[in-house]
């Protein structure tokens, strides 16, 4: 039998820095806020190092850009049935759109790249 509402999710496969991942289902609707939520709720045992204290410091990065909160996946035009990769990473603030973030990143030491394995 076919499940249509299957046909109809996104699969996301979220990675840690640690370079741990985990599958999970979300529909077009769910919002980059949805998806950190419901990840922080459903916490896998085995992330348990990487535990954060509040699902609002969760960004997911997508090709290389962090999503803001309200963009969906459906407004992503990701594709249903298949494997989508994101990073998930804690991180209190997001860079401003369009800039590049310069000062922030020198003062942190942090680098905004991402490494695809």
């Amino acid at each position: 039998f076919a499940n249509t509402a299957f046909f109809l999710q996104i699969n996301l496969r979220l990675i840690l820095v640690s370079g741990k991942t985990k599958e999970f289902l979300f529909s077009p609707n769910d919002s980059a806020a949805d998806i950190a939520k419901h990840v922080y709720d459903n916490w896998p045992m085995d992330w348990e190092e990487e535990q954060v204290s509040s699902p609002n410091i969760l960004r997911l990065i997508y090709q290389g850009r962090f999503l803001h909160g309200n963009v969906t996946l459906g407004a992503l035009k990701l594709p249903f049935g298949k494997t989508t990769v994101m990073h998930l990473v804690a991180r209190e603030t997001l860079p401003e759109p369009n800039s590049q973030g310069q000062r922030n990143r020198e003062k942190t030491g942090e680098s905004n790249c991402c490494v695809i394995l």
